[in-house]
């Protein structure tokens, strides 16, 4: 159902120009062209999909379509996936008294998200925001404290908004716990948002 002109967007050659791409990314010498195939045959959660695939290697578009045709006479797949929860860790060391500057920062919290999220109205607008905050101390480093602030975007990845709270808190974080923050960043455990697919196929 689509026009030649609607096509040419997924052609390489004419879909994305030179000078595109150079405003995409620093150093930009060319482009780079797979083919684009169409995995058919998928039922998620007893709706059917066509997906995009884009690969080099022969036989995987028709092997993934016909095990999804296997998985659709058995009723297809089922999935699932959490809220889009992620984690910034501000890293604090060198602080006189834990047990006060823990007590300090639980005691802060509302204040710290509410400023948390003034750094990104636009997403506590569409439902997403800073929700909560921990502290993880260490036995091993006793003046040490890691203080993780969760964060929901969506359906965002959420690096550039996660990190531009971690890096907003930072200072007030040190006022909190009399230490210095050095790392403040998007932590790459993402286990608070996974994804989850399945399948059951009879013997017969």
């Amino acid at each position: 159902g689509l026009t030649l002109t609607q096509m040419s967007v997924f052609d390489a050659s004419g879909g994305l120009s030179l000078e595109n791409a150079g405003l995409m990314i620093e150093n930009c010498v060319g482009l780079f062209g797979l083919p684009l195939g169409l995995g058919l045959n998928f039922v998620v959660n007893d709706k059917a999909y066509v997906v995009p695939m884009v690969v080099e290697e022969p036989s995987v578009v028709a092997a993934v379509s016909n095990s999804a045709k296997l998985v659709s006479a058995a009723g297809g797949f089922s999935a699932s996936a959490d809220p889009g929860h992620m984690i910034a860790q501000i890293q604090v060391t060198g602080v006189p008294d834990v047990q006060k500057a823990c007590d300090a920062i639980a005691h802060a919290t509302p204040q710290l998200l509410a400023f948390a999220n003034s750094r990104n109205p636009g997403l506590v607008n569409r439902g997403g925001g800073a929700l909560d905050i921990e502290v993880r101390r260490f036995d091993d480093e006793p003046e040490w404290l890691v203080v993780h602030l969760i964060v929901d975007c969506l359906e965002a990845m959420g690096a550039n908004a996660v990190n531009t709270m971690a890096e907003a808190l930072a200072p007030q974080v040190e006022t909190l716990t009399g230490g210095q923050v050095y790392l403040r960043i998007l932590s790459n455990l993402a286990d608070r948002r996974l994804a989850r697919a399945s399948c059951s196929i009879p013997v017969t």
